[in-house]
């Protein structure tokens, strides 16, 4: 597999502007939410019961997150 790289072609996913609504951004906050809360039941056993919900949380909201990134980058283009 080879890569090419142009001169004209930047790959600075950082800079490129996308527009985000109210109830896009609750998926990505709850994606965040749950890594945070996986972290925390890491340390402490009063999140231990919760670990698998909480991990197919992170899962789908992470899943659904990317989706809706690469599709706004789709059709910003």
């Amino acid at each position: 597999m080879q890569i090419f790289i142009y001169k004209n072609d930047t790959m600075n996913f950082f800079k490129i502007k996308t527009s985000w609504s109210n109830a896009e951004f609750i998926v990505l906050k709850l994606c965040i939410a749950s890594a945070y809360v996986l972290v925390g039941g890491y340390f402490h056993s009063f999140f231990r019961q919760y670990d698998i919900p909480v991990l197919v949380l992170f899962g789908i909201t992470c899943i659904w997150s990317v989706y809706l990134w690469i599709s706004k980058m789709k059709n910003a283009k």
